[in-house]
């Protein structure tokens, strides 16, 4: 028999046992697994650049910036792309159904920020072909239900020239995004048809986007561009992406520590509820254990094989509330904000090793330290 053999058998001594903790091990990582996932997705900024920059009236962001700044800020030697941006809100059918649509230009944005969003020449180029033409993100259009070709309409809070509030759209493409933490939940629509047609707030914008040409630090070109604007009628803030959105969060919650306390005081529980029942489990094998020492096993592999049977535990349980959590993302839908990535997976991978080995440190260190006349008299 190999030691990964006995280490095996020894874990499903007692298959109820061994069962009911992979279960609450499972339980604990399928609520780590959808919480981190929440946070990796629209509700998280982990997939927010850090170099991209968001240019906003310093006195909130309802209050437009003119136009006019677009050239001023092209002019920076420094930056590589910039666009602009008007925000529409709106609802579809009912006000529940909230849709948020950015007004851009579709050339620029795609030289500013389109890598991320995933804007193909061909979707910019579809985009193009009419004014009433919009892309939506593949979340939205799988949250409504959308298809290319489409026509929908939207009742939104920017008013018409003609009184009305309702716009109607042409779906021309589906952007993806450029990775499954990207926030695709909006549509994009051409900020000359927008401008046209609004009533009020012509030739101003909710937002410039600005790239910086490679290897120009984002902190210094950010405070060139508001000093630039800081004696102005609308002097400016500028902040990454990943910037603002914490700061957008922030206005809500801090919905890290939040999670955090919450999968914290799941592990800590799920901690204590295995160390117990190894120590209990070791106390048990106190005759056997001494029988392996006489027999020639050493110190080390009897902390060993007891830290390997905790860790085969963590292993089987968390392996499953992964998986668990996997597929709840995927049949959940992107609408609720869910990605399942890789550096989840990775950092999942690290507390379970972790956890696996500290809770089996103490009843391997007991088992270890043993005297093997002690261990006899226990029998």
């Amino acid at each position: 028999m190999t030691f990964f053999q006995l280490m095996r058998r020894n874990a499903w001594r007692k298959p109820l046992r061994a069962t009911l903790l992979m279960f609450s091990v499972g339980v604990a990582f399928l609520i780590y697994g959808l919480t981190a996932s929440f946070l990796s997705g629209s509700q998280g900024t982990a997939g927010a650049s850090d170099t991209l920059l968001g240019v906003f009236n310093r006195s909130g962001r309802a209050q437009p910036l003119p136009l006019a700044y677009l050239n001023r800020i092209a002019a920076d030697s420094d930056v590589a792309a910039v666009a602009y941006m008007t925000r529409m809100r709106g609802f579809v059918d009912v006000e529940k159904n909230v849709v948020m649509t950015s007004a851009v230009d579709p050339q620029a944005i795609a030289a500013a920020n389109g890598v991320e969003l995933g804007l193909t020449p061909q979707l910019i180029a579809a985009l193009e072909e009419s004014r009433d033409r919009v892309l939506v993100g593949r979340a939205l259009a799988e949250a409504q239900g959308w298809s290319v070709g489409q026509r929908i309409g939207v009742t939104s809070q920017l008013t018409g020239e003609d009184g009305s509030r309702d716009w109607s759209f042409e779906i021309a493409g589906i952007f993806e995004g450029a990775d499954a933490s990207t926030d695709t939940y909006f549509m994009i629509a051409r900020y000359d048809a927008i401008n046209a047609g609004r009533a009020l707030g012509k030739d101003t914008v909710d937002a410039f986007v600005v790239r910086p040409r490679p290897g120009v630090s984002s902190g210094v070109l950010a405070a060139r561009i508001d000093a630039q604007f800081a004696n102005s009628a609308a002097p400016t803030r500028t902040q990454s992406e990943k910037q603002f959105l914490e700061a957008f969060l922030r206005q809500f919650a801090d919905v890290g520590l939040i999670v955090s306390l919450v999968v914290g005081a799941a592990f800590v529980t799920i901690l204590m509820i295995v160390v117990n029942t190894m120590l209990f489990a070791v106390r048990e094998r106190s005759f056997e254990i001494g029988v392996m020492k006489v027999l020639g096993f050493s110190r080390a592999r009897i902390m060993a094989l007891i830290l390997g049977e905790t860790l085969f535990v963590f292993v089987a349980g968390g392996a499953g509330g992964l998986v668990l959590a996997k597929l709840a993302t995927v049949l959940t839908g992107p609408e609720f904000g869910l990605a399942f990535t890789m550096p989840v997976l990775l950092k999942s991978v690290a507390i379970i090793a972790g956890l696996g080995l500290a809770t089996g440190l103490l009843p391997a260190a007991n088992a270890m330290r043993l005297p093997i006349i002690n261990a006899f008299r226990s029998r």
